[in-house]
């Protein structure tokens, strides 16, 4: 068996005990919340089919995705990032089999910052499932700015292309391992990893296409790490998650195998303004959090 077959392998058993865990997820809060539904809307599904689709393609999913909960207020704030990391799972592992079987690159490249990814994103799910509203709000503002701006500047051209390496030397691996355990630690509180992982590689002379084999499996595996320890704390919303995996695998599996490119400039400054906006909704939220703490022990009285 080969490495490459053998991580494929890993991450399948993996996918299958996050389905398990997800499982028993369902199961508990079905008997806590009787009679409380569970299969998700129908706007749910939709919003999952149509951001891993175009997730596929090279656009991302967390960024459209919070924008799309944030401005239908389907997700409270603070449940955002557990609902992204636990639904958008199982899409993307379907994304890394199709990408870690048909993209060449460099093995060692590839499972370091997998590793990489998945250490940090288990240290960075540890504080996120404890944080409360406001610093979720201002890390997920401050992180679809970023967003925005990575997006902008790479339509612009910005950017470099990339090279053709399909490795790298030790110390740039040394390097590029310690930004993406950053990437996944940022993942944990919504914070796609899509583009800053192809910038960074890019910028190191790496063929561009070699990040998603290592984006896709380190997302896949970080976010069934994280995903746990979201289940276990409750920090997400059942049905919106199951929208985004139910409408999400079929997505990925027409756009990988079938659609697999499509002219997406113009699409990709809708989403740089709506991200941008839902950015501006999110920090404005964050303020009247605040203003709302401040405030309540003089308004409370009011209120009784």
């Amino acid at each position: 068996m080969t490495v490459r077959s053998a991580l494929l392998a890993f991450i399948g058993v993996a996918a299958i005990l996050f389905a398990a865990a997800w499982a028993r997820s369902v199961a508990r809060n079905r008997t806590v919340g009787a009679g409380e539904r569970a299969f998700p809307t129908a706007v749910q599904i939709v919003i999952g089919f149509v951001t891993n689709f175009f997730d596929t393609l090279g656009i991302g999913s967390f960024a459209t995705t919070t924008a799309a909960f944030k401005t239908l207020r389907l997700v409270p704030d603070e449940d955002i990032p557990g609902t992204l990391i636990i639904g958008h799972d199982l899409p993307v592992v379907v994304q890394a089999f199709i990408f870690i079987a048909a993209v060449s690159v460099d093995t060692t490249l590839m499972l370091t910052l997998i590793a990489a990814t998945v250490a940090g994103g288990w240290l960075g799910a540890g504080v996120v499932t404890r944080l409360p509203r406001r610093p979720i709000q201002i890390g997920m503002g401050v992180g679809l700015l970023l967003a925005a701006a990575l997006m902008a500047m790479t339509q612009l051209g910005v950017f470099p292309g990339g090279g053709t390496a399909l490795a790298l030397s030790t110390g740039k691996l040394a390097f590029a391992a310690v930004a993406f355990a950053f990437f996944g630690a940022m993942l944990m509180i919504g914070i796609g990893n899509y583009a800053p992982s192809l910038i960074m590689l890019s910028v190191l002379g790496m063929d561009p296409r070699a990040a998603f084999p290592i984006m896709m499996g380190g997302g896949a595996l970080v976010a069934m790490a994280g995903g746990v320890r979201f289940m276990r704390e409750g920090r997400y919303q059942l049905r919106a998650a199951l929208g985004l995996t139910l409408g999400g695998i079929p997505a990925v599996l027409l756009a990988g195998l079938l659609v697999k490119s499509l002219p997406l400039a113009v699409l990709r400054w809708v989403v740089v303004s709506v991200v941008l906006y839902s950015a501006l909704m999110m920090i404005r939220s964050a303020i009247r959090e605040r203003n709302r703490v401040v405030l309540a022990p003089e308004v409370a009285p009011e209120f009784v």
